[in-house]
């Protein structure tokens, strides 16, 4: 179509097989649209377009995207609020002609496969290297791996005995994202092997997304037996819960979204043997200040005497 049509926080580009999602940057824009800048969606990964009328002398023009085709909208799993979606472009009322234009030219650029699932993404996910700071640790994704380090004022004891955790992606079938906006919010990695999953309603009080959300139709879980999981997120060495000011929106789904993207795209890759990676020297002061809070845990018996040996011959070896 080669038009532009501004709106209210952002203005879509239209192109011959995609649409340009440009978010403005500015006080009253949703910081998950600052977050993502913009964003080009293929037709083939839309299945519907509606306009619809919007609040206080607005319409709302809408992309609705297949199932499975963005795995921004995979990750958040129904829980954005309506004023963060991406997909929805609001225009004052007088221009609602020009928008009942572009929502038939877009239904005419709908692809063959619009009424069904996508098996593959289509819209690119945010790119690596991601970080965000949760309320017990700090995440990161290099674009290969997640890390989680531990903050000794918010973890749990579980988590500390633990240790800081690295997770490969071609070890994780998926990601469950619940918001920081419900009452108790979380990300948490899925490991392959469906026994180590824990259904979402279990991770934390009151229910939550649906568990092995991200996990590809046709992908068979491993073989290999893993341990049970906790079913608190709390207690989970791979998962990091969020609060007040932890773990925000704009920050923590993208983070999902590009694990989660990480991830399918090593499921469809061949495999191949990769040579080890070599152990990193740690920081001594950070060590030293491990061990001290490793004793404060053996001290108040919520670590055992065997427990407490093992691990500090661990963080000593690190050196």
């Amino acid at each position: 179509m080669g038009d532009v049509l501004a709106g209210i926080h952002a203005t879509w580009e239209f192109d011959t097989d995609s649409v340009l999602i440009r978010f403005e940057r500015g006080i009253r824009t949703p910081r998950l649209f600052q977050s993502l800048r913009e964003r080009r969606v293929p037709y083939a990964a839309l299945s519907s377009v509606t306009l619809t009328p919007g609040k206080r002398g607005t319409v709302v023009l809408r992309a609705v995207p297949r199932p499975g085709a963005d795995p921004l909208v995979e990750a958040a799993a129904g829980q954005l609020k309506d004023g963060c979606d991406p997909y929805r472009l609001v225009l004052p009322a007088e221009r609602e002609t020009l928008a009942e234009y572009y929502a038939d030219e877009l239904r005419t650029c709908l692809g063959p496969d619009a009424d069904e699932p996508a098996e593959r993404f289509l819209v690119a996910a945010p790119e690596a290297p991601m970080h965000f700071k949760a309320y017990d640790g700090r995440a990161g994704f290099d674009g290969e791996r997640v890390s989680f380090r531990w903050f000794w004022t918010g973890a749990s004891s579980e988590k500390w005995k633990a240790g800081d955790q690295t997770f490969p992606v071609s070890d994780l079938c998926g990601v469950e994202w619940r918001s920081p906006e419900a009452f108790e919010g979380y990300l948490r990695l899925l490991p392959r092997g469906l026994d180590g999953a824990v259904p979402a309603a279990d991770a934390l009080a009151g229910p939550g997304p649906v568990a092995g959300a991200g996990l590809r139709p046709g992908i068979a879980p491993s073989t290999q037996p893993v341990e049970p999981r906790p079913a608190r997120a709390d207690q989970d060495p791979a998962a990091v819960i969020f609060g007040l000011g932890y773990g925000p929106v704009h920050e923590s789904l993208p983070f999902a979204a590009a694990v989660l993207e990480s991830v399918r795209r090593k499921q469809s890759a061949p495999l191949a043997t990769a040579p080890p990676a070599a152990g990193a020297r740690r920081d001594p002061a950070d060590i030293a200040e491990r061990i001290h809070h490793l004793g404060e845990l053996h001290r108040a018996g919520l670590v055992t005497d065997d427990e407490f040996s093992a691990k500090k011959a661990q963080l000593l070896a690190e050196l």
